[in-house]
């Protein structure tokens, strides 16, 4: 699979880079995407090159901008003429709120990183991919693209959307040689998730551990945090020829979340 190339955007931590991480040992070249301080960029791309062999670049767009999108592409086509293979969208923000209160510039920007985005760089990948009568997008949804929570109107609406964007790309490819799923993660340890247990933890007075749970047992049966790298091997697993008939899924990996 050297030959092929994997753009994974919101990669530079988080289920973003455990996905990258399993993708670079099934072979593929990456290109990461995502913010973060320059050292600790190179030395991610060193560490999966080192375990891996795979070729690794980094670019930095704004995924809320459609011009840095489309700059983006044409740094991966100056690398890869005939385009990337595979197309992961993971990249995500988050707000809470009420409906009241929500900011609204908190929704437009959800919006366009959640779900515009998406649209921008299926739209921007999908003619190199027909063009290969090859390709693999996976749209990194979330419990919420099934289910509800409070407070967090844009996000929710934004994980829907993603669903219903991979149906209809589901059936604009299918007989192409494309497939379009979805993965539905629950509760995954992030770096923003860790902030949540330890806020958790110092207001009731508890250990991190007891927060976790705290934390988790809300909403997930199984009271283990889903990790990046299971989800990498899920999402390698789609972009494999096993799964060619698998399109249009929402696949969930989130602990019995959404079968309650």
């Amino acid at each position: 699979m050297a030959h092929k190339a994997a753009l994974v955007t919101g990669s530079t931590s988080g289920i973003g880079l455990g996905i990258a991480k399993v993708l670079a040992r099934n072979g593929y070249a990456i290109f990461l995407n995502g913010y973060g301080d320059k050292k600790t960029i190179e030395k991610l791309k060193t560490e999966i090159q080192s375990n891996s062999c795979a070729q690794v670049e980094h670019l930095e767009a704004n995924l809320a901008d459609l011009a840095e999108i489309e700059s983006m592409f044409t740094s991966v086509q100056e690398k890869y003429p005939s385009g990337i293979d595979i197309l992961v969208n993971n990249a995500g923000v988050q707000h809470v709120d009420t409906i009241e209160t929500f900011p609204t510039s908190k929704w437009d920007h959800i919006i366009a990183v959640n779900l515009s985005a998406s649209f921008h760089t299926i739209r921007l990948a999908l003619t190199k991919m027909r063009a290969k009568g090859w390709g693999r997008i996976i749209n990194i949804s979330s419990a919420h693209g099934l289910v509800a929570s409070p407070y967090k109107s844009a996000y929710v609406a934004s994980k829907h959307g993603i669903i219903g964007l991979t149906k209809s790309v589901a059936l604009e490819t299918v007989n192409s040689g494309i497939t379009c799923n979805a993965v539905c993660p629950g509760w995954v340890l992030t770096p923003l998730v860790e902030k949540q247990i330890q806020t958790i933890a110092q207001a009731n007075n508890t250990s991190l551990e007891a927060a976790r749970v705290t934390l988790i047992s809300e909403k997930q049966p199984q009271l283990e945090m889903v990790t990046g790298e299971q989800i990498g091997d899920l999402v390698a697993f789609l972009c494999s020829e096993s799964a060619r008939n698998i399109t249009g899924a929402s696949l969930s990996i989130d602990g019995g979340w959404t079968v309650r």
